[in-house]
C-alpha cells in the first residue's frame, strides 16, 4: 500500500526570526498572511496532522487545515535553553552547544537528544505508513529533518545539515520502507 506524506514547515514567528529556541510565541502577522496566501497550494489529503506547538497549530489554521495534534510529532525538547537565542546560549555555554551540534546523543540542555527525536519520528513514520493514503502534516523543522534522515537511511550526524525553510513542503511517497523524496517545494498560489 502506497503512503504519501507531505510535511509543511510552519510560517515565520518571532522565535524563528531571532534564532530563538521555540518559546511558544505566536506567528507574526507576516507569517499568518503568508500562510493564508499559501493555502491554495496545499494538496488534498486523507488526514491532516500537526506538531502540538503554537506555530504549527496556527500555521495549520491559517492554511485552512483542521489538523489533529500528534504528540510524537512534537518539537525537540531543548530543556533549559527554551526561549533563549542561539547566540545567548553560545555565549554562555559554547562547549555545550558545540557538543550538542556534534553529537546526536548529547543533551546538555537537559532536554531531549537529537537521537531520541530521530527514534521518535522514525517510530511515528513506521506506524503511519500502515494507514496508506495521503497525510499532510504541519510539523516543526526538526521533525522534517528526522523523517528525512529515516527515509534516506542517513546517519543522525547529518541532522543539522538539512535546511527546512518556512512554508515549504517536503514530500515522501513509497511503500515497504522504500521512499522517494521531494524537498523544499514552496507553498503558494
Amino acid at each position: 500500500m502506497t503512503f504519501r506524506l507531505v510535511m509543511v514547515a510552519p510560517a515565520f514567528s518571532r522565535s524563528l526570526r531571532e534564532a530563538r529556541f521555540d518559546d511558544g510565541a505566536p506567528l507574526e502577522a507576516a507569517g499568518l498572511a503568508a500562510a493564508r496566501a499559501a493555502a491554495p497550494g496545499l494538496p488534498a489529503a486523507d488526514r491532516y496532522l500537526a506538531s502540538p506547538t503554537a506555530r504549527c497549530r496556527e500555521t495549520a489554521a491559517a492554511l485552512g487545515v483542521d489538523a489533529h495534534d500528534v504528540a510524537e510529532l512534537g518539537a525537540l525538547d531543548v530543556g533549559r535553553w527554551r526561549g533563549r537565542t542561539l547566540a545567548e546560549v553560545s555565549a554562555a555555554e559554547s562547549e555545550s552547544v558545540g557538543a550538542w551540534l556534534a553529537d546526536p546523543a548529547a543533551a546538555p540542555h537537559g532536554g531531549e537528544p537529537v537521537r531520541e527525536l530521530c527514534v521518535r519520528a522514525a517510530a511515528w513514520l513506521a506506524q503511519a505508513t500502515a494507514t496508506g493514503g495521503r497525510t499532510l502534516a504541519v510539523v516543526e523543522p526538526e521533525i522534517v529533518r528526522a523523517v528525512v534522515l529515516r527515509a534516506l537511511d542517513a546517519p543522525e550526524s547529518a541532522f543539522w545539515r538539512i535546511d527546512v525553510p518556512p512554508l515549504t513542503a517536503t514530500e515522501l511517497s513509497g511503500r515497504s520502507g522504500r521512499w522517494n523524496l521531494r524537498m523544499g517545494r514552496p507553498l503558494g498560489p
